[in-house]
């Protein structure tokens, strides 16, 4: 008889890269093989709550994970949540985090879908808003809900317990995310649901609720947190030490070459798509004083710029990248900005041209001395542009701006 899938062994080598906790192993072990004999595929679940309108490299780690258990043949279910997001996810939180409405969680989840499938094959994917059955729920299934779990065992929670010893608040809609996650793989019957280390609570709490309601439990499969191009925390917008992937090729390969080298490894491994053969190659020249880190952080720049665009956009941009830094040069075909008639802030000018997100970041960098007018640092915060001559506006190492009238 010919199977679908490869045999057990060879899915869980797959499977386990990158992995940091497969919890029980013995369980899934059993379902793979149960889903080998049968030809049934399983169940990938992740949830994503869509509290920001751009997906980062930090969120293609589980999106990377899921395109894996794909390409071996399975299911993946991807779950928006409309419902969750307006809770928030306390994990790894000291304080109650401020509530969205729905309509600003469905205002970035339309931005979530487009970007999901920059890695995940559309039509090996199932997409479910987790509103779908909570909008649906009675007061008295709630509660049912609710029954099922303790809060003692929700206490046990570092970051709960945490905050209880120090007399901060928790609400208790705070409680009922990681009820809402696990009843969320009710729904959908979860064989394996995929977080971040800092989720394992709530994975296994999903366990918990499957078998309160008469299903078999899911296996829990976490992975790293990734650390942001600073080395220090990890990905975040909020930040500024991000790589998103709806980022320009300039800008994606810049960032990347920011990265210290004991990032290199993980980055090949938790975000690109190289082989595992690759990966034990990059390993080895990582370990050997004769091969420069540098060579190998251009490699991993050149392959994230390709994943998200293309070949020729990859090289263009490595092309940007050795113009500017290596060459300290101002590249010949930067974009024009036409200044009015009137004197305009140049805050307002680095918003209105793209250069930074708010003006928050704008007035960060300045008072960091990243931004330069015709290559002088610029030290006032308030600074006013008149509309007369030309110069050469750059923020940051790559982003350059013709200022005209």
């Amino acid at each position: 008889m010919a199977h679908k899938f490869l045999p057990v062994e060879e899915q869980l080598k797959i499977i386990a890269r990158g992995t940091v906790d497969l919890v029980p192993l013995d369980e899934l072990k059993a379902k793979l093989e149960r889903s080998y004999a049968s030809g049934k595929p399983l169940r990938i679940k992740q949830g994503f709550d869509p509290t920001a309108p751009d997906i980062h490299l930090g969120h293609t780690v589980g999106l990377r994970k899921l395109r894996q258990f794909q390409e071996i043949g399975h299911q993946v279910v991807v779950i928006i949540g409309d419902y969750t997001g307006m809770v928030g996810d306390p994990s790894e939180k000291n304080s109650t985090r401020p509530r969205l409405t729905h309509q600003d969680v469905m205002a970035n989840a339309k931005t979530y879908e487009k970007q999901f499938f920059k890695i995940l094959e559309r039509d090996k994917t199932e997409v479910r808003y987790n509103g779908e059955w909570f909008r649906k729920m009675t007061f008295a299934e709630i509660m049912e809900l609710a029954s099922k779990f303790t809060v003692a065992r929700m206490l046990e929670r570092d970051d709960f317990a945490k905050r209880y010893a120090n007399q901060q608040p928790i609400s208790i809609h705070e409680f009922f995310y990681p009820l809402m996650q696990g009843y969320d793989s009710v729904e959908i019957d979860a064989d394996v649901e995929i977080g971040a280390t800092e989720q394992k609570f709530n994975l296994v709490i999903g366990r918990q609720i499957q078998k309160e309601y008469g299903k078999e439990p899911q296996v829990v499969l976490t992975l790293p947190v990734l650390e942001g191009i600073d080395g220090v925390q990890r990905m975040s917008k909020s930040l500024g030490n991000y790589i998103g992937i709806d980022e320009t090729p300039e800008e994606m390969y810049g960032k990347t070459m920011r990265i210290p080298d004991p990032l290199i490894y993980p980055y090949f491994e938790l975000v690109t798509d190289v082989s595992l053969d690759e990966l034990a190659s990059i390993k080895k020249q990582l370990q050997d004083p004769v091969v420069n880190p540098m060579t190998l952080k251009r490699r991993l720049a050149r392959q994230l710029v390709q994943m998200y665009h293309d070949k020729s956009a990859a090289e263009k941009a490595e092309s940007y990248f050795d113009l500017v830094h290596k060459k300290r040069e101002i590249p010949d075909d930067i974009p024009v900005y036409r200044m009015g008639a009137e004197p305009r802030r140049l805050i307002d000018v680095m918003l209105d041209a793209g250069l930074v997100g708010g003006k928050g970041e704008a007035r960060r960098l300045i008072r960091q001395g990243g931004v330069k007018i015709d290559q002088t640092v610029v030290k006032d915060e308030l600074l006013e542009l008149p509309p007369e001559g030309k110069k050469v506006l750059q923020v940051g190492k790559r982003k350059f701006l013709k200022l005209t009238v």
